[in-house]
């Protein structure tokens, strides 16, 4: 089995390089200056107890690749990106090659299989950064990762059961997983908090805000019908086997929305997170003023160009209690 790593970020390249330590053949998709730093000198790949140069092979797109038999592709690249990179992938490979959705938010397998007869579905606990091109960064101290998958839109097969097996092999918890939207569903309520995290600086008011994130979210999926993880499932799944710690002597400094906002990557995967959630809350009657409002505000820091942590708490709670008050009155 051969790896296709498609969008080797933070979270791609952290994958490309445990499978690849571990022995794995690797191939790597990137773009841009991080392509190239790795084209030059091989990823280097820093964690709590290493830092190394890695000499995956690495390419800009998947026309460079000549695909077989046995070759398995993750896709790792953010949701607002998913759509063009698999005409591309297509393209190069065809319809039949595997694609596995290691990506957060819940759209991307249904976009997939549109072109794809074999997807399926990867939830992503990952603390990885990409700040410097071509330098990857995991403060997994024990596991490097959570990375349960299944076919989609349910079942396992032999090849999720053979990839699990690459990954437990890589350091990765990884099991295979009959029903994995529930789970990535249940990502996505944690997710709703991205934002929140990477347009705010802490505060009080930051706990009080996310679980209204949170209540929201699960409040539009009960509404829908549509099955879900609850927190408390995910810290059990999670219990004693992820660990944190700072890579010389510097703790992780964000999620993947503020490492969006950091790089000035000009886009942001909001609407695929919070949007989510105001999507299905428009379709079935919830209100999601609070998930509404950071979808807005993390949209218009990107758009301005605005620094991250930047927007007090209190601003954003005035705006959701203002959004909520003018919702009501239009019932």
């Amino acid at each position: 089995m051969r790896f296709i790593i498609y969008g080797a970020g933070g979270i791609g390249g952290t994958i490309g390089a445990e499978l690849h330590k571990a022995g794995e053949e690797v191939i790597l998709i990137a773009r841009g200056d991080h392509l190239t730093a790795m084209q030059r000198d091989g990823l280097r790949y820093e964690t709590p107890h290493e830092q190394i140069n890695l000499p995956i092979p690495s390419v800009g797109h998947p026309n460079e690749i000549d695909f077989g038999d046995g070759d398995v592709v993750v896709t790792t690249m953010k949701s607002q990106h998913t759509r063009d990179a698999l005409e591309d992938l297509r393209a190069a490979a065809g319809a039949d090659i595997p694609v596995i959705c290691c990506q957060n938010g819940v759209a991307n397998e249904r976009i997939a299989l549109r072109c794809f007869r074999h997807v399926y579905g990867m939830v992503v606990y990952l603390p990885a950064e990409l700040l410097t091109p071509g330098v990857v960064q995991t403060h997994s101290a024990k596991l490097i990762g959570i990375l349960d998958a299944g076919c989609y839109p349910r079942g396992v097969d032999a090849r999720i059961e053979a990839v699990a097996k690459a990954f437990q092999g890589a350091n990765f918890g990884c099991e295979p997983t009959d029903d994995i939207m529930p789970w990535k569903y249940g990502k996505l309520i944690q997710n709703t908090r991205n934002a929140l995290g990477a347009a705010c600086p802490r505060g009080d008011l930051q706990q009080v805000l996310a679980d209204r994130l949170w209540g929201e979210a699960m409040a539009a999926f009960d509404a829908a019908g549509i099955a879900y993880k609850t927190p408390d499932d995910i810290r059990e799944r999670r219990k004693g086997l992820m660990e944190m710690a700072e890579i010389n002597g510097v703790a992780r400094q964000g999620g993947s929305t503020w490492q969006s906002l950091m790089n000035g990557r000009g886009d942001i995967e909001t609407d695929y997170l919070n949007g989510e959630i105001v999507l299905i809350g428009r379709e079935f009657g919830v209100p999601t003023p609070a998930n509404e409002v950071m979808q807005q505000v993390a949209n218009e820091l990107l758009q301005r160009g605005g620094d991250a942590k930047s927007i007090p708490l209190e601003e954003v709670a005035a705006r959701i209690e203002s959004l909520a008050d003018s919702s009501a009155g239009t019932d």
